[in-house]
């Protein structure tokens, strides 16, 4: 931003940097804020008590679209979803932009939206916080586990926000919902949308879930099939949740089940979600760096039949790392405990398998790759933000496959 700031002067723009004037928020008719910026804030508060509009990115970005929106929310899973979505609705002949929480701010679509346009967006509980108006025509809530609880007061008021992406729908309009997520379900009671549901891990009589080897859609009456299992490429059990959670979306959209299988094809996940890092011997490397919550890094636990080593810690945001202590009973050879959470994972998980504390990534896949020898899996979990050593969970995966490179050259 620092380096842009001459730009915007020289457009006519006012930039204030490190902070803002209180004659700022008295002047303005509206304030638009960035996802990072509780809405408590004590500058935000005076401005609505003013009367002055405050409102998020998404919402601003949303009033300008000219073509419908499909809306991704959920504790995990989003971006991946998203990302599936997205292919599945290009694969099936339409103009798609995809963006929102995933990377790509929905603001710098608007010059590129038509009414043909469909906008796959992932959207957060702190970019919905801050919607008035945000109408989604297919809004898709994957999950709901603790998180962010350093960010919103308790697990009540992040479903509150979560369930924003509901808020402004209409009749017409849909809602897919995880009928195996009883939060999600009893937040969606009500709604003005029509509800379709989806079972990520079990059946339904009237809704999308797995049957042997396909994804299929069921009713009351009837079972059809719409996408073999065997087209998907993607690690671990409950990356087949967000397939069936996609292939909901779509087939309410109306895209075909070939359009389905063909976006399958070759997509082996996003970086820093489930994803191979390389071997030493028989020991495997697995980056999931975007597990920051508990449940999360349980999901990643169970997909491995064992044994796993789970490198856990960081910036510790809510959740209770007991939760995963009948994943790591059953399949965990050991864990290696980071950054600031260290001591909670240590307390938590002692009693039930080996804590390595590590006082570094490097130390960190060290001391995993000791572990886990002579046929075990290192799999970065860490159950918790990374904002103690790292700037993001993404540089925190890069480095994490750094350093596996790094031991993979040195032995």
């Amino acid at each position: 931003m620092f380096d842009r700031a001459p730009a915007l002067s020289d457009a006519g723009i006012e930039v204030e940097l490190g902070g803002h004037t209180r004659a700022t928020f008295d002047a303005a008719d509206l304030v638009v804020t960035s996802p990072g910026v509780p809405p408590e804030e004590p500058g935000l508060a005076a401005a609505r008590h003013r009367g002055v509009e405050v409102i998020g990115e998404v919402e601003l970005a949303s009033r300008w679209l000219r073509g419908p929106v499909i809306a991704v929310t959920g504790t995990k899973g989003k971006s991946t979803t998203t990302t599936m979505l997205g292919r599945m609705v290009a694969a099936d002949g339409r103009r798609v932009l995809v963006g929102g929480n995933i990377g790509v701010p929905l603001s710098s679509q608007v010059d590129d939206s038509t009414p043909e346009t469909i906008h796959v967006v992932e959207v957060s509980s702190f970019q919905l916080e801050t919607t008035t108006t945000f109408r989604p025509w297919i809004a898709l809530w994957l999950n709901l586990a603790a998180d962010h609880l350093d960010r919103h007061p308790d697990v009540d008021s992040y479903a509150a926000a979560k369930a924003r992406i509901f808020a402004n729908q209409r009749a017409e309009d849909w809602a897919v919902v995880n009928v195996d997520d009883p939060i999600v379900m009893a937040r969606s009671q009500g709604i003005a949308a029509s509800r379709v549901g989806f079972s990520p891990f079990g059946s339904t009589r009237d809704g999308f879930s797995v049957d042997a080897d396909w994804i299929v859609r069921r009713t009351p009456t009837t079972s059809e099939r719409l996408v073999p299992v065997s087209a998907v490429e993607l690690t671990g059990r409950h990356m087949l949740g967000n397939v069936v959670a996609a292939v909901a979306a779509a087939s309410v959209a109306g895209v075909t089940t070939r359009a389905m299988v063909a976006s399958l094809k070759g997509f082996h996940g996003l970086e820093h979600v489930m994803e191979p890092s390389g071997r030493i011997g028989e020991v495997v490397f697995v980056n999931d760096s975007k597990a920051t919550n508990v449940e999360a890094a349980r999901r990643s636990i169970e997909s491995f039949p064992g044994p796993v080593v789970a490198l856990v810690g960081g910036h510790f945001k809510g959740g209770d790392f007991r939760d995963l202590r009948d994943a790591l009973a059953s399949r965990g050879r050991a864990v290696v405990a980071m950054g600031n959470a260290a001591r909670l994972v240590r307390e938590a998980l002692a009693d039930v398998l080996p804590v390595i504390d590590a006082s570094s990534m490097r130390e960190a896949v060290e001391q995993g790759y000791a572990a886990a020898r002579p046929d075990g899996v290192v799999l970065l979990a860490p159950a918790c933000a990374s904002f103690d050593w790292f700037r993001d969970y993404a540089e925190r995966g890069r480095v994490f496959k750094e350093e596996v490179d790094r031991l993979r050259g040195r032995l």
